[in-house]
């Protein structure tokens, strides 16, 4: 399947692990009935993966196979064998090549391999071609991402976000095959056919397409829905001058780990890919008190579908809003300069490249010292931390202590005891100097932003002197 040069993905350190493969009892290669995959669920079973390498080195294309790997067996997939292909640009027929395409379908053939993953997003016409010659299912790897996200939403607005995506992933991809689905006419047209040769005028493609454009109408319609209440709860913390923290990363760096060690918050935590889906907002504090909300967001990828980043666009406004990112880097992956560059790509689509941004690198326990030596090169602020052991967490906190930003008002006022809210308001949002508690009320000295500066407005000349 390769060039001559790079002969095949895996190289000689894997030939153990593949030939401790072993068949799968009751599989069998699924040679028919591959006509309709777009109208099934995907079953992926037993796969071989194939990429085309169109630039860069082997070394990055070899990591881009190993992350479908990855993906394929977050899926449920068991992953057989995976090649790579040298060409300047995918084939516009088959991905491939027709004569690579020939040699894949023996490779496929060999391992009883039911289904082939390729390494891109490919149009109709090639998949049905590469279908045609390898008489298994072809999957690319935005219908791989889409599937593994339907497996893990859970949410109502989640399980709406993905489908909306599949939808306007399917939609371009309708294909009708044989007689049946001829559109059908009447009168003269019908060719004589008469009773029972005249119809609707419509063909099963552009019924389901006027079925799925309804369908996506209607789920946009909920998201807005949806949207609105997220709106509103986003707007009373912004009203309480709450400053919020997102975390952002790849999927996989351990975003939701971080979470639970800065807030408790008891967040699903897996070693999958795409475990997070829904965004959870928790609340924390900083180490004098002052508080913010910490929200977790669902992981990017390279080559992250566009439907997955339009459908999630509400969830991702958290990300956009917010004060400071924690972009979380996972420190012992075999290429965490590529996986910055998709994170920031990513971001740059959701116009969130303005927000200020702290790079933490995490599962610094797992990371070689060549690596790390390397990553403090590229990232001479960044944070060096372990979810796991808790390494360099203390730091981390007192980071985004430094980062969220202060009111900038310094006031000193004399607060009635009757209105200790505003004395609770300052320890929660503002930078508190100094208090002291007289007979008329509370002397507080501190730095507040200016709806609070106002708010304590009426007390500031009791207070002063």
């Amino acid at each position: 399947m390769t060039d001559t040069h790079e002969s095949e993905y895996f190289d000689s350190a894997d030939l153990a692990d593949r030939q401790a493969l072993r068949r799968v009892a009751g599989l069998s290669t699924e040679l028919v009935d591959v006509t309709e995959v777009e109208y099934r669920q995907l079953r992926l079973e037993r796969v071989v993966l194939v990429g085309v390498w169109t630039s860069g080195t082997l070394t990055e294309a070899e990591n881009s196979l190993v992350e479908l790997g990855r993906l394929a067996e977050t899926a449920g997939s068991v992953v057989l064998d995976g090649v790579i292909q040298r060409r300047p640009k995918p084939d516009p027929a088959t991905y491939i090549g027709s004569g690579k395409a020939k040699e894949l379908r023996d490779i496929v053939l060999t391992h009883g391999a039911d289904t082939v993953i390729c390494d891109g997003e490919l149009a109709p016409g090639q998949l049905r071609q590469l279908e045609n010659v390898t008489k298994v299912k072809v999957v690319d790897r935005t219908a791989l991402i889409l599937d593994i996200f339907a497996q893990h939403a859970r949410s109502k607005e989640g399980k709406a976000q993905v489908e909306l995506a599949q939808m306007q992933y399917l939609l371009p991809r309708l294909r009708g095959w044989g007689e049946s689905l001829s559109r059908q006419v009447g009168g003269r047209a019908a060719g004589g056919l008469g009773i029972g040769g005249r119809g609707p005028g419509e063909t099963k493609i552009e019924i389901d397409r006027r079925r799925i454009n309804s369908r996506m109408a209607k789920l946009r319609r909920e998201l807005a829905g949806m949207k609105t209440a997220r709106d509103v709860k986003r707007s009373r913390r912004t009203l309480r001058e709450v400053p919020a923290v997102a975390l952002a990363g790849y999927t996989n760096a351990g975003k939701s780990s971080l979470l639970n060690r800065l807030t408790d918050a008891g967040v699903l935590v897996e070693n999958a890919l795409f475990a997070t889906l829904d965004p959870t907002v928790r609340r924390a504090e900083t180490g004098d008190g002052r508080l913010y909300t910490l929200a977790d967001t669902v992981g990017f990828v390279r080559h992250l579908p566009t439907q997955l980043i339009e459908a999630f666009r509400s969830t991702l406004e958290e990300v956009g809003d917010a004060d400071l990112i924690l972009h979380v880097v996972d420190a012992s992956d075999a290429d965490p300069e590529s996986q910055i560059r998709a994170v920031r790509e990513v971001l740059a689509e959701i116009d969130a490249l303005g927000v200020p941004e702290q790079l933490v690198f995490n599962k610094i326990d797992k990371a070689t010292p060549e690596t790390m030596l390397r990553l403090r090169a590229l990232a001479p602020d960044g944070l060096f931390v372990s979810a796991h052991t808790g390494r360099g967490l203390a730091e981390l906190r007192a980071r985004i202590d430094q980062r969220l930003p202060r009111g900038d008002i310094e006031v000193t006022a004399l607060v009635p005891y009757d209105r200790g809210d505003l004395v609770a308001q300052a320890h929660e949002r503002a930078e508190v100097l100094q208090t002291e508690h007289t007979g008329a009320g509370t002397l507080l000295h501190a730095r507040v932003d200016a709806a609070l500066a106002e708010a304590l407005r009426p007390f500031t000349d009791a207070g002063v002197g």
